[in-house]
């Protein structure tokens, strides 16, 4: 991986992080692309998810500082309840799941099924129902959605929301939902490599640290316009659009990989 190639994933880590269109998958198919197959593919994919974790803080820094200064409060229940599946996936799966993302024969079945939950979602019957109307059983639904977007090509964000959406959220509490969920398990991700740094998993030798940080500053920056233009498209129940950039991506899949 060069510099500019870094930049590349950078800058699609932080459009496609919070936007329907999986961030995993497509930076699956552009690690193919650029013919990259030296790099340790998951530390590189943890250090643009720490990029794209900055603006998603800065841009709802009082619920996160509300949370951390309340610890003990219902939204705090909600999100740990929330993220219990993807850790127990990630725990008894870890394996299989990295090893998901060195293959490119899951990306089309998680492609067509993020499209098809997108056409869904706006369909969905409008509510007023916000985050503090939710039930914890509310949050354990949502959080099986985002455990199923550990599967590359299936959109965290656009699951997590449409899953919301089902349970009755109004828009803009399911989209800041969605996005508070990621918070946590980005933090758990970060963790895990963390330890497998310290267990000597991965050895710091084998990292470019000027290719993590061009990632990690690009996916930053378009991460925080990529949130903004996401809370957005939510409000006016536009999703439905990206669910026709999923056929476009199945085929232009097809054409290069099949």
């Amino acid at each position: 991986m060069n510099l500019i190639e870094a930049i590349v994933l950078g800058f699609i880590q932080g459009v496609s992080e919070f936007l329907p269109v999986s961030s995993s998958g497509h930076l699956l198919v552009f690690y193919h692309i650029f013919g990259i197959t030296t790099d340790d593919h998951l530390t590189f994919l943890i250090v643009l998810n720490m990029g794209s974790l900055l603006p998603l803080l800065w841009v709802f820094r009082r619920d996160v500082l509300a949370i951390a200064r309340r610890p003990r409060q219902k939204t705090t229940a909600l999100l740990a309840v929330a993220t219990l599946p993807l850790v127990t996936v990630t725990l008894f799966f870890q394996d299989f799941i990295e090893a998901m993302f060195h293959l490119m024969d899951f990306l089309p079945a998680g492609f067509v099924l993020t499209g098809v939950t997108l056409l869904l979602s706006d369909r969905l019957k409008k509510s007023d129902r916000t985050i503090e109307d939710m039930r914890l059983i509310d949050a354990a639904l949502i959080g099986l959605a985002q455990a199923a977007a550990v599967f590359p090509g299936i959109s965290r964000s656009g699951s997590t929301i449409t899953a919301s959406l089902a349970r009755g959220l109004d828009r803009e509490s399911a989209a800041k939902f969605s996005f508070l969920m990621s918070v946590p398990a980005a933090f758990g991700a970060i963790a895990l490599r963390v330890s497998h740094v310290a267990t000597g998993r991965i050895l710091l030798d084998d990292l470019n640290f000027a290719n993590l940080g061009a990632g990690f500053v690009t996916a930053a920056i378009t991460g925080y316009f990529s949130i903004n233009i996401m809370l957005a498209i939510v409000k006016k129940a536009k999703l439905k659009y990206f669910a026709l950039y999923y056929i476009f991506a199945l085929v232009v899949f097809i054409l290069l990989f099949l």
